[in-house]
């Protein structure tokens, strides 16, 4: 296995893989298309329907993203897509490396965030928290997807207009809890949902030194970490939202002072839980997990299992 961090190694293997793949085809009678993230392969279905073969790439809401590691059978079937969706902004580099060796006219890329125009600085990766990257990345699959099969561009745009609408109730959480509870103050150990928690009016207290350095794997201040456990210990959080997916000795002992000091916890996802959720209702059960620690003080540690997810956003 090659982990993401060996660029080099990843940009050979895909070459090598390369010249022994069918180049963008629709073999099967289907679109190929690949979401290198989960919530990214979703929509790409939710847009395509039957008319594509959708493949996710990094799946699983129990490891760290940024320590997954690339196969020769990955590289294969990027390489192989029609379609590809990837993040940008470094947090799927590797998908960027193997894509680069592996030129097509005929595939198409969607990298948010170019797609939203944003520079290379821009701090948190975590772009499809943000609901009008959402709609953005949308519009751009159905145009693309449009370009590949233009015989079904009525119904691609039709799946477009239906996921446009079934985003209503997600906007309506938002505002209703952005509403209820102004100005919220929580803790958190990663940026991972800050986009949501800002379209959610929350006031985001842990010092974003302190966010940065837990997400890139690096020691954070000693004073850094005292502002946050006295945010948890003297109350003057509501609750500490927490990346569930990378657990460090550190936000672990985030999690007991919160804990200790009966400041709920609610966890996040950087990836969608399966199975039980789209994207949308995992959007959703995110909200309602919030508003469950704000309004009656009660943690939410996991989405999974999901006993009882919110029903989906079904566009069949």
């Amino acid at each position: 296995m090659i982990s993401w961090r060996s660029q080099a190694g990843v940009a050979a293997l895909a070459l090598i893989l390369f010249f022994g793949t069918a180049r963008c085809g629709m073999a099967s009678g289907l679109l190929d298309a690949i979401g290198i993230e989960n919530q990214y392969a979703n929509i790409i279905q939710q847009i395509g329907g039957n008319f594509v073969s959708v493949t996710a790439i990094i799946t699983n809401p129990n490891t760290d993203p940024h320590t997954f590691e690339v196969s020769p059978k990955i590289v294969s079937k990027i390489t192989s897509a029609s379609l590809v969706v990837e993040n940008g902004l470094g947090y799927d580099a590797w998908a960027n490396k193997i894509i680069e060796a592996a030129p097509s006219r005929r595939r198409k890329i969607i990298n948010v965030q170019h797609l939203l125009g944003l520079p290379n600085s821009t701090p948190n990766p975590h772009l499809w928290y943000d609901p009008k990257a959402i709609s953005a990345v949308a519009k751009a699959i159905a145009a693309d997807l449009t370009t590949l099969d233009p015989a079904h561009a009525a119904f691609f745009n039709d799946r477009l207009r239906r996921f446009d609408e079934s985003l209503r109730a997600w906007m309506a959480a938002i505002n209703s809890f952005k509403a209820r509870y102004p100005d919220t103050p929580v803790a958190v150990t990663e940026p991972v949902a800050n986009y949501m928690l800002q379209a959610l009016g929350t006031r985001i207290e842990t010092p974003f030194s302190l966010q940065l350095a837990i997400m890139n794997g690096t020691d954070p201040s000693p004073q850094d970490i005292a502002a946050e456990n006295a945010l948890l210990r003297e109350h003057k959080v509501k609750a500490l939202v927490y990346n569930r997916q990378v657990m460090t000795p550190l936000t672990e002992s985030f999690l007991n002072t919160a804990k200790k000091n009966g400041i709920p916890v609610v966890a996040v996802y950087e990836t969608m839980p399966t199975p039980g959720y789209d994207f949308q209702s995992w959007m959703r059960a995110e909200i309602q997990a919030l508003t469950k620690a704000v309004a009656m003080g009660a943690s939410t540690e996991s989405l999974l299992p999901a006993s009882e997810p919110p029903p989906p956003a079904r566009l069949f």
